[in-house]
């Protein structure tokens, strides 16, 4: 594993760094989608850390680590949700600055997180040249550093800690699924399971309106993402030169799942689980529901990440 940006080591490091800081999130069984599944799912709940998602793992690894001198000067970046919250948390943390370029179109909800952990929000058009338009100027006129939403790779060692906890949790894995958009987390999780345990299999989850790694998989080279459409608004964004090279090698298969089945599996996790999670969590659920998946039969126990829990109420899909 020493090709890649980030090592074992180096997730260990950030898990040494954001103790006491992050949340040590617990892990979630439920006897239901066991039964659907048809093996046991261990969830580890990603929707109960701080800002609600498994990003403020990386977010405070990355600011944690910034120098004075650079960590004065403050920090930017551009998201439409749980990064956005989770870098203002971070800077906040640390007593400086956070800017934070969103899209005009960002859920209310989460634009409001942002502003209660002190970002300063800097809205734009909800297009990815506009968004990178505008934080290059606030970068200009600020001096502040750039930490991306997963492409970096402080964010990617972060992310792994969330695969340290959850095998030292449940040791016995034989797989795990996480969601994929810009493969911060997959690529975090294949570093610190696979440095941990060669054995285990990886699994990434992707909606089929916003399937860039599954097409970039087949194809065996890195393909844009292109009109991504789905409620799964966590994963529109398409993977990074720092990810893709770890779904290539270290993620065994990228199971693609319908708006239906998002849907279906979030309501799933609610009724029955009781965990309150967002689309993009529910990405993961309804990959292990997925008859591709469920054809696995030597895989007994699972490992599921449940990346978020950030919901709009006023605008639940179902109704």
């Amino acid at each position: 594993m020493s090709n890649y940006a980030v090592s074992l080591a180096d997730v260990r490091r950030a898990a040494e760094r954001i103790a006491g800081k992050a949340h040590r999130t617990p892990v979630a069984t439920c006897a239901t989608l066991d039964r659907l599944a048809g093996r046991q799912l261990f969830f580890k709940c990603e929707h109960l850390q701080k800002v609600g998602a498994f990003k403020f793992r990386g977010a405070c690894n990355a600011v944690d680590k910034l120098s004075e001198e650079e960590a004065a000067r403050g920090v930017v970046t551009h998201s439409s949700g749980n990064h956005a919250q989770a870098l203002a948390l971070a800077a906040k943390l640390r007593g400086i600055a956070a800017h934070i370029v969103m899209p005009s179109t960002a859920s209310p909800v989460k634009k409001r997180a942002v502003a209660d952990y002190g970002g300063r929000i800097v809205e734009c058009a909800p297009t990815l040249a506009a968004r990178e338009e505008v934080t290059a100027k606030v970068q200009a006129e600020t001096g502040a550093l750039l930490i991306p939403p997963y492409n970096h790779p402080d964010i990617i060692a972060g992310q792994g800690t969330v695969a340290l906890e959850l095998l030292e949790q449940f040791p016995g894995l034989d797989a795990i699924v996480a969601p994929v958009g810009g493969g911060g987390l997959v690529a975090g999780i294949c570093i610190a399971a696979k440095g941990i345990n060669p054995r285990v299999r990886i699994f990434a989850a992707e909606p089929l309106g916003a399937d860039d790694a599954a097409r970039s998989k087949a194809a065996g080279e890195l393909l844009p993402q292109t009109g991504p459409k789905t409620i799964a608004d966590g994963l529109l964004t398409s993977l990074g030169e720092l990810t893709w090279p770890l779904v290539r090698d270290h993620v065994e298969d990228v199971i693609t799942v319908t708006e239906d089945e998002i849907i279906q599996a979030m309501r799933l996790a609610w009724e029955r689980a009781k965990l309150l999670i967002e689309p993009s969590s529910a990405v993961a659920v309804a990959a292990t529901l997925a008859p591709r998946f469920r054809g696995l039969i030597d895989l007994r126990r699972v490992g599921v990440v449940i990346s978020g829990g950030n919901v709009n109420l006023d605008k639940l899909p179902w109704q």
